[in-house]
């Protein structure tokens, strides 16, 4: 799971600026709407708390309605928590859904989604992120379109670094370590590293980078390979990093919020969090180190330049939606350059060529650099349909490593026979 913060443009702005949206990456006129006069119903669900604002996608929706008159959207919003559960009940009764990416396998496993391979043109497909459509690919063909386009980051003290001594951003774990024991020993701050290891979906977003970082692999040709010794070497990184005291022992228990308020508040010099992070670390209102908030692609590992997991989200057709058809064009109006331009404030853009307009790049200079780099060292939480179960079990073993309870070596090949039975 992922939080961003939902900035929003005002409503005269944001119809201004979706004049043109409508199927199709580059924006149509959104004409081509039902024939006759029947007005058809679209049941589309969102979750609340990341991403693009619900007011913001309400105004789109209601700028979508006014130029196809003959389809009326109802939107629902739910947490993030229950949003998988509301779409496996759903019973045919939507016609759109938000997915997060390790969803996409179970669900089209489960013969819950459309496939819409064929509805996304060649040009369309060749400008959009590579990491953010496998967040809705599966067995080599397409499930949904890419929405939301999001990955972690290292932020950083700039302050403390440069009272430090430390001319140059950490590029390797074994270096962000060295820098963050320099920092604690000249007491510029007790933790100089702060994490979202608290046992839940945070952990094994955390997890998955650090071991493919490491050059491990959870999941290798659809078989689990947990023990690998690459994501043995990483975990014991992980538990090293508590028993040194360079990471808060807190990070255990902390979120994302959690991180972002630890480090908002000037008691760490190095953070892994969502972009949303960048906009609220900065502003005065909201954090005591605005102005001195530093964005990088994560760390890697000599040979590895990074791995950061993806966070993307996509908007779907579930099976039994009785108008596929406008379903897909109110998905393709949302994921308009449009609207995405409109909101490159909110969340990364998913087409290549945003990355160079120079309006998104003023919203977050920094922020849109960095991205263009960290979105080439993707990496997916693995795409198996069992993935949930084995999500769980994982951020227990993990825990169990962190608190010292057992070896990282113990944890996962506890974690390998329990995944072993998960395939069979």
């Amino acid at each position: 799971m992922k939080k961003s913060v939902g900035m929003m443009l005002s409503g005269a702005l944001l119809v201004g600026l979706l004049s043109a949206c409508g199927g199709g990456g580059s924006g149509g006129t959104g004409e081509e709407a039902t024939g006759g006069s029947e007005t058809i119903t679209l049941n589309a669900i969102f979750m609340k708390q990341a991403g693009y604002s619900e007011d913001a996608i309400n105004e789109a929706t209601a700028q979508f309605m006014e130029q196809n008159p003959n389809i009326k959207v109802e939107n629902t919003f739910v947490p993030y928590e229950s949003l998988e559960t509301k779409i496996l009940t759903s019973n045919g009764n939507l016609d759109v859904a938000l997915i997060d990416a390790p969803w996409t396998a179970k669900f089209v496993e489960a013969g819950i989604l459309e496939e819409v391979t064929d509805k996304l043109p060649d040009a369309d497909r060749a400008d959009i992120f590579e990491g953010a459509l496998s967040a809705v690919e599966y067995g080599g063909k397409l499930y949904g379109m890419p929405w939301l386009n999001d990955t972690k980051y290292l932020f950083y003290n700039k302050e403390m670094l440069e009272q430090a001594g430390i001319a140059e951003v950490p590029a390797t774990w074994g270096e962000l370590l060295e820098a963050a024991k320099i920092i604690k020993e000249q007491n510029i701050v007790e933790y100089p590293i702060v994490w979202s290891w608290k046992q839940a979906e945070a952990l094994a977003v955390d997890f998955a980078s650090i071991t493919e970082s490491f050059g491990g692999h959870l999941v290798t040709d659809g078989q689990p390979t947990l023990n690998d010794p690459k994501n043995i070497e990483a975990l014991e990184f992980m538990v090293q990093s508590l028993q040194d005291g360079l990471s808060n022992p807190n990070s255990r228990e902390f979120l994302e919020e959690d991180v972002r308020g630890t480090f908002s508040s000037g008691k760490a010099a190095f953070a892994l969090n969502w972009a949303y992070m960048y906009n609220l670390a900065n502003d005065p209102n909201e954090s005591s180190v605005a102005g001195k908030v530093g964005i990088a692609i994560d760390p890697g590992t000599d040979g590895i330049v990074s791995a950061s997991t993806n966070g993307g989200m996509g908007l779907a057709i579930p099976a039994g939606s009785g108008h596929p058809d406008e379903a897909w064009q109110f998905i393709q109006f949302l994921a308009s350059k449009d609207f995405q331009k409109a909101h490159a404030k909110d969340a990364m853009p998913i087409w290549k060529s945003l990355f160079e307009d120079e309006a998104v790049i003023a919203t977050n200079p920094d922020l849109v650099n960095v991205s263009k780099e960290q979105y080439k060292y993707l990496i997916n939480r693995p795409q198996v349909p069992w993935y949930g179960e084995l999500s769980t079990e994982l951020q227990v073993a993990v825990s169990k490593a962190l608190l010292g309870n057992v070896t990282p070596e113990q944890a996962l090949n506890d974690l390998q026979a329990k995944a072993i039975e998960m395939v069979e």
